[in-house]
């Protein structure tokens, strides 16, 4: 499958909400996952390690009030997309969230994800 097709598909579930069967058809099993330096989301590397991750974002989730994702822009093996969020997470309340996505594709699956988003202040209590 080409950049092109498998960003094309990743917008597709994604706007759907539908981010389990995106990682289980488009993401290789070597993905690496980066988020943002004080970013509270750890780094993950290895397809198990991801969507643990991906378990533990859903998890906290209360209610998603609205998902928008960007077509996206692609170059040779890498396209990037714009996903904002409105969400209501358990214990935190209702929050804005927006971050540019950068993939990398090799062999027709994503072998990188990194998320760029200024992180929201940890509570010192």
């Amino acid at each position: 499958m080409s950049t092109e097709k498998v960003a094309n598909r990743l917008v597709e579930l994604c706007r759907k909400g539908d981010f389990e069967t995106a990682m289980q058809e488009l993401y290789s099993p070597e993905i690496v996952s980066i988020e943002p330096e004080g970013s509270q989301a750890p780094n993950a590397e290895g397809i198990q390690q991801v969507i643990e991750k991906a378990k533990h974002f859903a998890d906290s989730v209360e209610e998603f009030h609205k998902n928008e994702v960007s077509d996206p822009v692609i170059a040779e093996d890498f396209f990037s997309v714009q996903m904002k969020m409105d969400v209501t997470f358990k214990g935190v309340g209702r929050t804005q969230m927006e971050e540019i996505c950068v993939y990398g594709v090799k062999d027709g699956k994503i072998t990188y994800e990194q998320f760029f988003y200024t992180p929201a202040p940890v509570n010192a209590g």
